[in-house]
């Protein structure tokens, strides 16, 4: 069982035995848990405790010193993730009216802004594959299949990449109204099943 699922089942528990959980109790399980499941993907737990805690902030821009506490991070952190996470597209920094420094703030729809700054990776990764079958020319035949299969699902996913940008919008301005205290309803079928 990962981190993540078990720290889920754990605050699961308290809510099953009759305990409620507290906002700011579920915002830091919450930020914990969005942290393993990032970590589960190769990157940084720093990193992903100071998006998760980006997600559930009450202000649409903060300072190092409020990241720092409300994701439970040292402000050393704070500074070395926010320059990765610019690069990735999950922050920008933002000029604060009454301060010299500069807040950190979350766009609403990162996701789709993730999307959209994918497409440098994968003409990077596309670039790298035709440059090792161009200077490599000696290799087998499955290396030379890998590297063709790499180059051909960057080129593929690029390709693709408007599709999924327009389905995406699509997606967002039929969906409901978002601005409520309910649960979401069940998303209809995404792309694969439109």
């Amino acid at each position: 069982m990962t981190q993540g699922a078990r720290e889920e089942r754990a605050l699961d528990t308290v809510e099953a035995d009759g305990g409620e959980v507290g906002a700011e109790e579920f915002r830091d399980d919450f930020v914990g848990r969005f942290a393993a499941y990032w970590q589960s993907q190769g990157r940084p737990k720093a990193e992903g405790r100071i998006v998760g805690y980006l997600l559930v902030a009450d202000r649409d821009a903060v300072s190092a010193e409020a990241v720092a506490e409300g994701a439970g991070v040292s402000r050393g952190s704070v500074s070395q993730s926010v320059r990765r996470l610019r690069e990735l597209g999950f922050v920008t920094l933002v000029d604060s009216p009454d301060s010299r420094s500069r807040l950190i703030s979350m766009d609403e729809d990162v996701w789709g802004g993730f999307l959209r700054n994918e497409r440098g990776y994968l003409r990077q990764q596309r670039d790298l594959a035709a440059s090792a079958l161009e200077r490599l020319p000696h290799l087998g035949p499955s290396s030379r299949t890998r590297l063709h299969n790499m180059y051909d699902y960057m080129t593929w996913l690029d390709g693709y990449h408007d599709v999924l940008l327009e389905q995406w919008e699509r997606y967002k301005a039929e969906r409901p109204e978002r601005h409520t205290t309910e649960p979401p309803e069940e998303p209809g079928p995404g792309p694969a099943h439109a």
